[in-house]
């Protein structure tokens, strides 16, 4: 009995170390606080988690594991397993996906921002380019165009742009460079600070980072329909981390990506819904800019920048050409589609 009674516990313990040998845990690393950019993030570790019953779980941290500026760094390192990261905060490190932040694009919507934003992250340039990070492409951060909110009098023309202080980076910071104003690349964590001490006039977000960082409680006027661009924000996950974990759970991170996605555009559809109420509840003031000046707009910023881009890019040996031909080609196919 006694020697049945050891094996026993002895079979216990097996159990209980080979549980504890295929549990997985990763730490991600985001910025700012819970909002709608971070809920398929947030949605993702939901749903790892229960499809495999507690053995693959994410702790999805808030700046403290890195700097935003910093997460591709620490995803190079293995300081952790997953991180989101915005291109505009370090060009020089992921060129190739800079193409999505080109202005003008002409992407409608969300679903389209995703739709372009996968396809380069498949490119074969993509994939070489992140990988020198030891990074892999997960999903897209999907972002409406951007509108800038500002204080005083509105903005409304190309003229009072010029020497417009904006808080704008990448190609949005490259667009409105054109028209005359001069960009900073303040991270978003900054943006309210660089708005309330005057070293920006005006600020360009998307509607929930406008609603998370409180710039939209610092405006006088928020530009309806101004719509240059958009920033591309990719959720990269460590290879080795990503190579090393088991085929069920590699399994399940794949595909619970579509479904994280979704919960992402459904919870941003919600807050695109009430943000008329948020404008009339603070008092802000809604800018229409004129087709005419639009136009203007596009004249200066479009072609010239990204003929510049994709000149740059060969210049580099990254196949800029063929990159922007593939937004325009998905784009396109997209709304064949739908």
């Amino acid at each position: 009995m006694k020697n049945l009674g050891m094996k026993t516990a002895i079979a216990a313990l097996t159990v209980a170390f080979a549980g504890e040998a295929i549990a997985t845990e990763w730490n991600v690393s985001v910025w700012g606080k819970r909002r709608a950019f971070t809920e398929h993030v947030e949605k993702l570790a939901e749903l790892v988690s229960a499809k495999t019953n507690g053995e693959f779980t994410m702790n999805v941290s808030y700046g403290g594991l890195s700097k935003n500026r910093e997460n591709l760094d620490g995803i190079s390192i293995g300081a952790f397993e997953m991180a989101q990261f915005c291109a505009g905060y370090h060009p020089d490190k992921n060129r190739v996906v800079t193409v999505l932040e080109l202005p003008f694009l002409g992407v409608a919507n969300l679903a389209e921002e995703v739709a372009v934003s996968h396809a380069v992250y498949a490119h074969p340039a993509a994939t070489e380019e992140m990988a020198q990070w030891n990074a892999r492409l997960l999903m897209t951060s999907p972002m409406p165009q951007y509108n800038i909110v500002g204080t005083g009098d509105p903005r409304s023309t190309l003229a009072d742009f010029e020497g417009m202080r904006v808080r704008a980076t990448g190609g949005l910071g490259k667009a409105f460079a054109s028209v005359g104003s001069v960009p900073t690349s303040v991270t978003a964590t900054e943006a309210y600070q660089a708005m309330e001490s005057g070293v920006v006039d005006t600020v360009a977000f998307a509607q929930h980072a406008h609603l998370s960082y409180g710039t939209i409680n610092r405006a006088d006027w928020w530009t309806e329909n101004l719509n240059p661009g958009t920033v591309n924000c990719p959720v990269v996950v460590n290879i080795d981390a990503y190579e090393s974990l088991s085929d069920a759970h590699r399994a399940v991170l794949d595909e619970s990506v579509d479904e994280s996605i979704e919960y992402y555009l459904e919870n941003y559809a919600k807050l695109l819904q009430r943000w008329d109420d948020v404008l009339a509840e603070k008092g802000v003031e809604k800018v229409t800019i004129s087709d005419a000046e639009l136009s203007a707009f596009r004249a200066q910023a479009a072609d010239p920048i990204r003929a510049a881009w994709i000149a740059d890019m060969e210049a580099q040996g990254i196949p800029g050409q063929e990159l922007f031909d593939l937004v325009m080609t998905t784009l396109e196919n997209t709304r064949k589609g739908n």
